[in-house]
């Protein structure tokens, strides 16, 4: 039976299942390391297994230094800066590691792949820093990091990953002697792009949750601001037949159903709304695609190996350029801007709700002056759909050489995934924001109710965020609108997921 495919969707559960799996069958990485055992003893010369690395690679390394030479080369390469890498990524990133390095193309040894699975079983997770790699001949200085501990250097999160633990003090707390690495076992462990792969697979899990999440904002924006549902008609997405329009129109139509208020204001003449609202789909919907599309090029990189070089059945080793991160470089910074344009439209849709339109107070509150309202809020989204401008600048158009000349051409796609993450975080900022705001302005349509599915939402923020006359603590209530915006409750509630 073939290693279980991992996939974004079901990201989590298929990285364990991929561990299982390998822990119980290590039979392809026991025929590969025979191969790798085969070349030492051939004569030949062996990028990574006998010589030295990128620039050096035409150095020859005698044979009784080559376990030195993979030491030397975490010990080496371990030069990552800044802050670290989120511990949950990092476990994504361990996970990944052990997924391609156990189909059986890059010749590690069974102790050292065992090793990663120990860590795995026990939770034990590395520090990682999150700069120093440019995307290209693999994310070397982070997995140099994630990797230190097998040789009882570097450190651990501690359990509740708020601090870090000597990993030389942790390995005996589980009575795991720090390991002697065999030939090509270095480089294997540093080759590839797990920093990328992880922070992209990471993010783009929870964008299937947040996509879902904008819809049902902007719906129930939509009617708190009395707008209309005919842009939301199948047949105008029928001709033209992008996939994601389609889908944000559907959830729209759902999200409005049995709607008290689309019915009072059905026939009040309105000819169009603020392309915020009327563009829903369109923008929505190409977000997205784009989501989607970088989804599908991140299942690839997953499922495929970037190690250098590759050891294949014949006993060949081939050097080649799997590592590159350019793929990975171009969608992670195609997913940045995606991930912008959806908050970029949702402050929009905040900003109008203040206006005061159809009968809404201005700055939804009755007696502003002595009260500021929502004014504030909306400046926080400002701010950070602004930042977001700044952050979605392509790093993947960038290039560096390195390692002498001999790297002449990275990805930098380290610096994508780097930015994505903090783009993300401004998204969904951004959106618990617009959940707060439309809320309060569905407040003053009642007692007309809104489709089942936005009522059904806006009980949920107003079962955790009451309604407010008065000046408060704003970020009270938004930690708590964060909290629903990171949950399945939301969803659930409005009907757009199964709530098992």
């Amino acid at each position: 039976m073939p290693p279980p495919r991992i996939t974004i969707r079901n990201l989590h559960a298929d990285l364990a299942a991929s561990a299982a799996y390998f822990r119980s069958d290590t039979s392809a990485v026991e025929a590969s390391r025979a191969r790798v055992i085969a070349a030492t003893a051939d004569g030949h010369a062996h990028y990574g297994i006998n010589t030295g690395f990128g620039a050096l690679a035409n150095k020859r390394v005698p044979d009784d230094q080559l376990h030195q030479l993979q030491r030397n080369l975490l010990l080496s390469h371990a030069v990552g800066v800044g802050e670290p890498v989120p511990a949950e990524i990092t476990r994504v990133m361990l996970r990944l590691k052990i997924h391609g390095l156990g189909l059986g193309y890059s010749g590690v040894s069974l102790p050292t792949f065992r090793r990663l699975l120990d860590f795995d079983e026990h939770n034990l997770v590395a520090v990682v820093p999150s700069r120093g790699s440019v995307g290209a001949s693999g994310d070397l200085a982070p997995l140099a990091h994630l990797c230190l501990p097998l040789i009882g250097y570097g450190e651990f999160w501690n359990d509740a990953r708020t601090g870090a633990v000597p990993a030389a003090e942790v390995l005996r707390k589980h009575n795991l002697s720090p390991l002697e690495l065999g030939a090509k076992d270095g480089l294997a462990l540093i080759n590839g792009t797990q920093l990328m792969s992880g922070y992209g697979a990471f993010i783009l899990e929870k964008c299937v949750r947040l996509l879902d999440l904008f819809d049902l904002s902007a719906a129930m924006s939509l009617e708190a601001l009395q707008g209309s549902i005919k842009p939301f008609d199948a047949r105008i997405h029928a001709v033209r037949p992008h996939p994601g329009h389609g889908v944000v129109a559907t959830n729209v139509r759902k999200l409005l159903e049995a709607s008290e208020i689309l019915e009072s204001h059905r026939n009040c003449g309105k000819v169009q709304d603020p392309y915020c609202l009327r563009c829903v789909p369109q923008v929505h919907g190409a977000s997205r695609d784009a989501l989607g599309y970088a989804s599908s090029v991140l299942e690839i990189e997953m499922n495929g190996v970037t190690d250098n070089p590759l050891v294949f059945e014949e006993g060949d080793i081939v050097s080649g350029g799997n590592f590159h991160g350019q793929p990975l470089a171009f969608v992670l910074d195609f997913a940045a801007i995606a991930l912008a344009e959806l908050a970029s439209i949702s402050e929009r849709r905040i900003y109008l709700l203040l206006e005061g339109h159809d009968g809404l107070p201005k700055l939804l509150m009755r007696e502003t002056g002595l009260n500021s309202g929502f004014m504030i809020p909306q400046y926080t989204a400002a701010a950070l759909v602004s930042e977001n401008k700044v952050l979605c600048h392509p790093a993947s158009v960038d290039s560096i050489p390195t390692s002498l000349g001999q790297e002449d051409h990275v990805s930098m796609g380290s610096i994508s995934a780097v930015k994505l993450l903090r783009v993300f975080e401004n998204v969904e900022t951004v959106l618990a924001i617009e959940m707060l705001t439309a809320t309060q302005a569905l407040d003053y349509r009642l007692p007309m109710r809104p489709g089942r599915g936005v009522e059904a939402a806006h009980q949920l923020v107003r079962n955790a965020c009451p309604h407010r006359e008065a000046d408060y603590l704003f970020r009270d209530d938004l930690e708590k609108a964060f909290g629903l915006v990171r949950g399945r409750d939301l969803l659930s509630a409005a009907g757009l997921i199964d709530p098992g």
